[in-house]
């Protein structure tokens, strides 16, 4: 598919606010693009009131039954409380279509990174998750996917092997490499026995949490749910942490400590920290290569697919593979 026969191409910015307009949102014509690759996502200004955000979702990812659970999981966290920003109701629904886009409109929450350094960002981050992972037990997604070994590992890696990203000199390595992350996986997870698994946020980086600094709404608010699948909770933690193993229990330590006010957390899934991300990493690669066609992509990420970078995702893999036969993180 050429640049031009994209289904983004068409997504200009007077199809955005006539979009817009079919729902009662009137724009007064300023954009301003944010930071997603996956979708489309607009600041939009309006003629009567605060600004919103538009959320074009990418064509052909997730079926309206998949985003119907994405927006009726928000909806129950904000009922619930817990600081999360769901899809405006507009006429009874919350996603709407528009010259073949299929789009929701959300209120503009502003903030910045939590700061992850500080123990009582990271107890508060917590407490919250504590309080999102309580929801997400208390119900099902039907349609929306599993995370787990094959859908973020197998399916990921037999995508990459039948596309021509890889360099021929470095194929055989890589493939060595990511059976034996896979290996490594399979084992983490054996290790952990029959973890419970439940609704999750499934993306929780520090770019996905908007810190408010004061007033009612101070602290930590989840945002971009678009990754929310069923999977260990352990998922929506192991990205709050980093550095050293010394600094990964500290940082764990805090976070558990807000996060079992409100609900249990299983022991069991220390073995996974290495598990998920490796998972993510070979989950990164595949999905930047399954969205080439979009001329975002080349754009923003120019160096995938040179040696350099399959090198250096070798020498993850490697690294990977022995973090994961590594004592757990131990976290009192």
């Amino acid at each position: 598919m050429s640049d031009a026969e994209h289904p983004y191409s068409s997504l200009t910015p007077d199809l955005v606010l006539d979009a817009l307009d079919t729902v009662g949102v009137r724009g007064d014509g300023r954009l301003i693009a944010l930071g997603s690759y996956e979708n489309r996502v607009y600041q939009v200004m309006l003629d009567d009131g605060p600004p919103v955000v538009a959320k074009f979702y990418r064509p052909g990812r997730w079926s309206d039954g998949q985003i119907g659970e994405e927006h009726a999981f928000v909806r129950s966290l904000a009922d619930a409380e817990v600081p999360s920003v769901p899809p405006r109701e507009i006429d009874g629904r919350t996603l709407h279509v528009h010259a073949g886009f299929r789009f929701a409109v959300y209120d503009k929450c502003g903030g910045r990174p939590p700061e992850l350094d500080r123990d009582e960002v990271l107890e508060w981050l917590g407490r919250f998750l504590g309080r999102l992972h309580a929801v997400g037990a208390s119900g099902r997604f039907a349609v929306r996917p599993v995370l787990d070994a094959d859908t973020f590992g197998a399916a990921p890696r037999d995508y990459l092997l039948a596309s021509d990203f890889l360099p021929p000199e470095l194929r055989d390595a890589w493939t060595a490499a990511s059976a034996l992350a896979l290996d490594g996986v399979k084992r983490a997870f054996d290790r952990a026995g029959d973890v419970a698994t439940l609704r999750l946020h499934g993306d929780v980086h520090p770019g996905n949490v908007l810190w408010i600094d004061s007033g009612e709404l101070r602290g930590p608010h989840f945002v971009d749910f678009d990754d929310a699948r069923t999977g260990p909770a352990m998922q929506d933690l192991w990205m709050l942490i980093s550095g050293d193993r010394e600094s990964m229990e500290h940082q764990l330590a805090r976070v558990l400590e807000g996060y079992e006010r409100f609900r249990a957390f299983d022991r069991r899934e220390l073995h996974l920290v290495e598990a998920l991300r490796t998972l993510r990493l070979l989950h990164y690669s595949a999905w930047i290569a399954q969205r080439w066609d979009d001329p975002a992509f080349p754009a923003a990420f120019p160096w995938f697919g040179t040696t350099r970078y399959w090198q250096d995702r070798i020498l993850e893999l490697r690294e990977q593979i022995g973090a994961m036969d590594e004592t757990p993180l131990v976290v009192v």
